[in-house]
Order: C-alpha cells, then structure tokens, then sequence
C-alpha cells in the first residue's frame, strides 16, 4: 500500500500540531526528516530538516511498528509547533520524497478497518466522537468505539453458529439414532438471541436522538413571547421580537446542552387564522415541525386552541408571567421567572427516554437486526415443523447471521464505506 500522510490536529494556530505518517515507508520517511537514528518504536526529541538542509522546526517524533498502531501498519506521528507556517514546510517535504502522497479523507481508519484493527461499527463510533457535542454524546460514541456493539454482535453470531450446527449435525446423521432431540436447545437459543435483538432495534431510535439531537418546539399564539422566552434560554438575541404579532415567519433553531443532552429549540410561527400568505406558509411549518418535534412546550393558557394535538410527555406553561398576577405556571422570557425550571422538566422528560435507548445508534444498525428478526422469526415458525424442515431452519439463521456480520462490517458494506468516510478529516 501506499505511505501517506496528513496533518492529524486541527488546521489553525496552536501549540502543537501531529502530521501523521502511514505505510511501509513511514519510518523511513520520518528518518529523513530527523537525519537518521529514529527507533522503529518508541519516541524522542529531534531537528528536523529540509533536503537542503535548513532547519525546519524541532518537536517530539513517535514511531509505531506494525501491527502495533492505529492503522496496523508502520506509523510516524510528528508533534512540532503549530504554526501554519511550520506545518506547511513540513508537508512540503514529505510531499516531495517517493512514494508517499497526501492521504484522502478518513483514509487511516480506513486501513484500520481493513486490517481489522477495527470493526465497522467502531468506525462509526469514532465518526461520533469526533462530532460529539455534549456528554450523553461522548459516553454514548465511547462505548461504539470501545466495541460493544461488535462484541453483542459477535456473542449473538456465537449462538446462532451453535443453534444452526446442531440442527446440521442432525441432519448429517439423518440416517442414524440421534440421542437428544435438539429442538428446546436451539428454540432457547433462537428466542434469546431473537429478544436481544428486539430490544437494541427498539432502543436505536433513541440512541439516534442522542447521537443527532433532540427537537423542542415552543409553540403558542402570536405575541405570546415564544422569541423572547427563546432567546432568554439561548442567553443571545436568537430571533427578533416585537409587540407586534405575527414578526416570526419562519422556523429559528437554537442548539444547546441540556443536561448533557443535544437539544435543539426551535421558536416557531405564532398559529393563528390570518390572511396574509407569507406568514400562513410560516404557520403551516410551524405546525409540521412541532407535530414531528421530539417535544413541545405549550407557551398558551389553553394548549387545545392550537390545533396540534398534545403529547403526554409534552410541556405546558402559562405565558407572560410578568403581566400576571397569579404565576405559579407561568414563566417569563423577559424577567427570567420559571426558565430554570422549564430547562429542568425538559432536561427530566429527555432523560427518562434515554433509559431505553441500547448500545446501536443507527437506521443501518435497525435494518441489519430486522433482517436478522426476520429471519429468526422464519427459523423458529420451521423449527416446531420437526427434523424434516431442520435444513430450512439453519438456512434462515445463516441468513440472520449474514445479518449480523454485515452489522460490523464483515460483509456487504463496500456501498457504505465512501460515505462514511467522507465525513473524516484528513488525518483521520
């Protein structure tokens, strides 16, 4: 394969950057640089230089032997100082020696992946991290990128392999006394591994929410301050106000940490009859993003007026606490009053949704455990038929366990690698 290489650290001014190195010339490629002694593992302090001679920067040269590195092959990570003038004269030099070439996007993890250093459910995993925003973020990618969903899949495969070899041997042996009836062994097998199955695919949609956001929706009648009561929890002026009805027209979106949760609020038309056609497309948004919202808080003193049917878990709060002489329910964007605990009904009714979210965060992951419900769903109806339908029985559960390997990436994932990839950074 081809030695490439890229800056690993963020582009910009900084304390350090790490240019990383990949490939079968990669310790000889950082040897060049430093003017020889590098070790094939370890790290130490060293000049480095252009061809001509002339100093380049000076910094801390780290060298991995493979299969003992990120990639699984030889790396070299060179941390010098991060000016951008020091970085592009070190990329410089590394793009003038042979046979090394600026790497593509993603491209050391996917030689991690290819020399099987990870999983493809990992690399995704490590996709998240990089993203990750918020705290239920982090833990949630950490635990992808630990290999959880792998080893669950692989305990899962485990089983399956069990319960369609003991089916075969009974059919090998079709000709002979069979001394156990295997059946209540694989049915057992099957309807674990089937329930397992039921609950990550069940839990993906929230595990997805987390990866990607919750909505919120504040919803009421114009002038009711659904902006003001928006930018008081953004802390910025995210949308414009005014006394005078109908301002917001289209949908503002406010990203934010709750509670370590990615939310996102989302200040929507005030829904109301009117004859002017520009806010009515406003209004009509309005209403399609709050009936898709993850939640809504009702900003009215009568949620029923709306139109939007109300939710159990959705919030209702009484407007313009500050022009009221009774507010235990109210809340005001303009003095602050119940803002804390708004953000603490949303920050509990979010929390406790994630309680059922599993270990697989994605739609790939939901349709490879369907299909392997499916098929084990198929297995189990054949399997009470007896031995005559055994073979039918294990074909399904190869199906499933095909399933499975395409869940990690064993199989049937060539279609899917450019576009995660693409989401990587260069050094990545």
């Amino acid at each position: 394969m081809d030695t490439i290489f890229a800056l690993a650290s963020a582009q910009g001014k900084a304390g350090v950057a790490v240019i990383r190195l990949s490939g079968p010339q990669a310790h000889s490629a950082a040897n060049t640089l430093v003017g020889g002694g590098l070790p094939s593992r370890g790290m130490c302090v060293r000049t480095l230089a252009a061809p001509d001679g002339s100093r380049l920067d000076e910094g801390l040269v780290l060298t991995f032997q493979a299969p003992s590195s990120f990639t699984g092959e030889d790396v070299a990570e060179l941390q010098i100082h991060g000016s951008s003038a020091s970085v592009n004269a070190v990329l410089r030099c590394l793009s003038g020696m042979d046979d090394l070439r600026l790497a593509d996007p993603g491209e050391f993890t996917r030689r991690a992946l290819e020399n099987g250093k990870m999983d493809l459910a990992q690399v995704e995993g490590l996709a998240d991290l990089i993203d990750a925003e918020t705290e239920a973020q982090r833990k949630q990618a950490q635990a992808i990128l630990a290999g959880a969903l792998g080893t669950l899949a692989e305990g899962w495969r485990r089983d399956l392999i069990r319960a369609a070899s003991l089916l075969e041997a009974v059919i090998d042996f079709a000709d002979e006394e069979v001394p156990t009836d295997v059946t209540p062994e694989v049915r057992a097998l099957i309807v674990s591994v089937k329930d397992d199955l039921s609950r990550e695919a069940n839990g993906v949609q929230i595990a997805e929410r987390i990866r990607a956001g919750f909505e919120v929706a504040i919803v009421g009648l114009p002038n009711a301050g659904k902006s003001t009561l928006l930018n008081a929890l953004a802390g910025r002026e995210a949308a414009i106000t005014s006394e005078y009805a109908g301002t917001t027209r289209d949908v503002i979106e406010v990203r934010m940490d709750l509670a370590g949760l990615p939310v996102t609020l989302l200040d929507t038309a005030g829904l109301r009859d009117t004859e002017d056609h520009v806010e009515n497309l406003g209004i009509e948004l309005a209403r399609k993003r709050a009936e898709s919202a993850d939640l809504r808080v009702f900003l009215t003193d009568t949620p029923d007026v709306l139109g939007i049917a109300v939710q159990p878990d959705d919030i209702h709060v009484l407007p313009k606490s500050d022009l009221r002489e009774d507010t235990a329910d109210g809340i005001s964007g303009k003095t602050g009053y119940g803002i804390d605990r708004l953000i603490n009904n949303i920050s509990c009714v979010l929390s406790n949704r994630t309680t059922s979210h599993g270990i697989a965060t994605r739609e790939r992951h939901r349709i490879a455990m369907t299909k392997a419900i499916e098929s084990l769903t198929a297995a189990l109806a054949v399997l009470e038929s007896g031995p005559d339908m055994y073979d039918i029985a294990a074909e399904e559960m190869r199906t499933a366990i095909r399933a499975l390997e395409s869940l990690v990436g064993r199989i049937d994932v060539e279609t899917l690698l450019d576009e995660i990839f693409a989401s990587f950074c260069l050094g990545k």
